[in-house]
């Protein structure tokens, strides 16, 4: 994707993502003309995604409107279906968790940009902003989402099982213990699969980069990523 790294988006850049700037710009009112208008800054703290800040001069000349653009990483396709994480993105939306959906390209989406501020490892050490942040996910888990409550743990393990040995060497996969992972993934299926077993929805990335809190209202923001039930 050939989004420039600090300055203007390229003349090079995909046709699909000009399109959809000007149109979100358009539906807020404001004309773009040149593209040399949005200015790119881009954005530190994701992992797999490439992610930039785009600002461009609202119509009224004094004010600027922002929003997030998010580049998907190659490979990723591995560890979650990206239709899937779009449906629920739109869906989470709706329901007031996180940013909204504001426009998609090929290679990556447009989000409402949120005035917050990234965590760190240091602030989930924090007391308060742990109770905080257990608290919205509290309130993500109770999200009655639309589609078939299945567990995706044991299959999607399975996968990754199967792709690691592909290209693992066989010293490699001995090291690993891949060859015994099978067993004990049918093993730990058998043995939480019995009784009472409550499926919910799950963020399974919650690491400190995808969790957002805004330093005057303390409120948290979920950044959502490939999410599943599980």
């Amino acid at each position: 994707m050939a989004i420039k790294k600090n300055g203007f988006i390229p003349s090079c850049a995909p046709e699909e993502l000009k399109k959809v700037l000007k149109a979100v710009a358009s539906e807020w009112g404001d004309m773009i003309k040149d593209m040399e208008e949005f200015h790119v800054v881009p954005l530190k703290g994701a992992l797999t995604n490439e992610v930039f800040q785009i600002n461009w001069p609202t119509k009224h000349g004094d004010l600027h409107q922002k929003v997030l653009v998010r580049v998907y990483g190659e490979g990723v396709e591995v560890f979650f279906n990206r239709d899937d994480e779009i449906r629920t993105f739109e869906c989470m939306s709706k329901h007031g968790q996180g940013p909204r959906l504001l426009g998609r390209f090929p290679d990556g989406r447009i989000e409402e940009f949120i005035h917050a501020r990234t965590l760190s490892a240091a602030d989930l050490r924090d007391p308060e902003i742990s109770s905080l942040v257990a608290a919205k996910l509290r309130e993500f888990h109770n999200l009655d989402m639309p589609g078939p409550k299945d567990v995706l743990l044991w299959k999607r393990l399975r996968t990754w099982l199967s792709l690691s040995k592909k290209f693992c060497s066989p010293e490699a996969a001995k090291e690993f213990g891949l060859d015994i992972l099978g067993d004990e993934i049918s093993i730990l299926e058998k043995e939480l699969s019995q009784g009472y077993q409550e499926i919910g929805f799950c963020h399974n990335d919650l690491q400190y980069g995808n969790i957002m809190m805004d330093e005057e209202t303390r409120v948290i923001t979920l950044i959502m990523r490939g999410l599943y039930v599980g």
